[in-house]
């Protein structure tokens, strides 16, 4: 039985891949960046097979199909940068992996999709997320939704970018949008935990699953929590979303690695918090806390690595 995981180098791939390994699986590793992927899954050698594939042209995944029994899909974007735009990627990008799929004769499909994506919202990466779902449940896959809130782990990117401009922020920070949206952080451990368990959990086929951490928190509290974790303080000052509106689009128009877009901004907008937590419920996984040791990782975030992030976009964890 082997599993193709797409987006296999990203943050949510590679941490299902690690889970998928050490149940000594046979796990073909689908990848837009070579090198990114030898940076991230070098370590499992011929455990491994890396193969190179970009979902938004369809000819490049026909040859990555053969042979598989299950797909776990975990392309996505959050940022739109040099081309890759939310509607490409996220939206035709999973219905081209679909069809493809069942083309070959795939049948078992696990979609890591995204908390609160829905079709019909003004903004545009949830929408995406959305019309992506759609179709993933119009097809004639086994399928199994996973809807995980905002994800924390060594190479997340929201909680990261956050330490970042901690360490590029000397005395006070701001607290966005008054800190008042919602949040249910959880742990890339857990998704990926989740992820595994549903390839062999049947009764989780047809199902969209919510997936939440231990709390809800508001972006105020995390914003401490990230500020306790690299051992510094920081007055905070309340900061309205429409106040940071313009040096958003000025460092999305200049810096290649932007920590933050215009469209992420409006996500403020719209609760994050999973109102039936499948990870608790269908799983039975004790979610771990989004405090302590578990975003200990944190620490590592330094001036340098922020600049180098925002400046030239490169991998840094």
């Amino acid at each position: 039985m082997t599993i193709l995981v797409t987006g296999a180098a990203g943050f949510v791939g590679n941490n299902v891949i690690d889970k998928l390994v050490a149940q000594g699986r046979s796990v073909r590793a689908m990848v837009r960046n070579l090198e990114k992927a030898q940076m991230r899954l070098g370590e499992y050698g011929d455990k491994v097979e890396i193969v190179q594939g970009d979902v938004t042209q369809r000819d490049s995944l026909l040859p990555h199909i053969q042979g598989v029994t299950a797909i776990v899909h975990t392309v996505a974007i959050s940022m739109e940068k040099g081309g890759q735009t939310y509607e490409k990627v996220n939206y035709q990008g999973t219905v081209n992996l679909v069809d493809v799929a069942i083309d070959g004769g795939v049948s078992r499909f696990i979609n890591i999709s995204q908390n609160g994506a829905d079709s019909s919202l003004p903004y545009r990466f949830l929408a995406s997320k959305g019309k992506a779902q759609d179709y993933v449940a119009a097809s004639n896959l086994k399928w199994t939704a996973l809807r995980p809130s905002a994800i924390f782990g060594t190479q997340d990117e929201f909680f990261n970018t956050f330490a970042r401009l901690v360490r590029l922020t000397p005395l006070i920070f701001p607290l966005i949008g008054g800190g008042k949206a919602e949040f249910q952080p959880v742990s890339v451990l857990d998704v990926a935990e989740a992820t595994i368990r549903s390839l062999d959990d049947d009764s989780t086929i047809g199902k969209t699953l919510g997936l939440g951490g231990l709390e809800v928190l508001t972006l105020g509290e995390i914003e401490k929590r990230v500020i306790q974790a690299l051992n510094t303080r920081r007055i905070m000052i309340p900061t309205p979303v429409w106040l940071l509106r313009p040096a958003v689009f000025i460092m999305e128009k200049t810096l290649r690695g932007s920590p933050v877009s215009s469209s992420l901004l409006d996500l403020l907008a719209v609760p994050n918090r999973v109102e039936d937590n499948a990870l608790v419920n269908i799983f039975g996984i004790e979610p771990i806390p989004f405090r302590g040791e578990h975003i200990a990782y944190l620490k590592n975030a330094s001036a340098g690595q922020a600049l180098k992030k925002f400046f030239t976009g490169a991998t840094v964890n």
